[in-house]
């Protein structure tokens, strides 16, 4: 179930709002300028679906919001647990490091969650929304906006990403260990 909760950013125990329904997700985290959209993800993926693959399925819908927003690329993130890789925690581990760190980028961050879940952490106006995205949401974060993602201890998540330029994913970290004082992906999946 997608949900969005919202807390004070000064007191992660103070819980503002707290949502699973679809408008009112729309509702919070537009007067910020964020786009929250439930999608269509239709397409089952094959575990041994590669990037291509999956663009080449969603080729339609990623192709309609390039030409609306202007985006140029786009790329996909699907980690999936596989018991035969020996490495797996360690990948994991990895992948979830790169992203639980506040930052920003110069342009918007845009993902379509085509398989499982993660939960987007936005830092706006002395709160930070915890927005778990699943299968069929998009949400679009304006450039410069304060923000985190989680996957948890455990991911399994597919998900598109779509750029205003070629270079793809470029974070700027802010330095603020801020993603420390707020529940986990574990603790919001719980």
């Amino acid at each position: 179930m997608t949900l969005l909760v919202e807390l004070s950013e000064a007191d992660a125990e103070r819980q503002l709002n707290r949502t699973a329904e679809p408008g009112a997700i729309a509702a919070l985290l537009g007067r910020a300028g964020v786009r929250y959209e439930r999608w269509t993800a239709g397409h089952a993926l094959p575990d041994a679906a590669t990037s291509a693959d999956i663009l080449s399925a969603y080729a339609t819908d990623i192709d309609r919001l390039k030409r609306e927003r202007g985006y140029k690329s786009a790329d996909v993130v699907r980690l999936k647990r596989d018991p035969a890789d020996p490495d797996w925690n360690a990948k994991a581990r990895a992948a979830r490091s790169r992203f639980i760190s506040e930052h920003t980028h110069a342009e918007d961050e845009v993902r379509f969650f085509v398989e499982g879940s993660g939960v987007f952490y936005l830092r706006l106006a002395g709160s930070v929304f915890l927005v778990k995205c699943e299968r069929g949401d998009l949400l679009s974060v304006p450039a410069g906006i304060r923000h985190w993602f989680d996957m948890g201890s455990e991911p399994e998540f597919c998900a598109i990403r779509v750029f205003g330029s070629e270079a793809g994913w470029v974070a700027a970290f802010t330095g603020d260990d801020i993603a420390k004082r707020f529940p986990d992906f574990d603790a919001v999946r719980a």
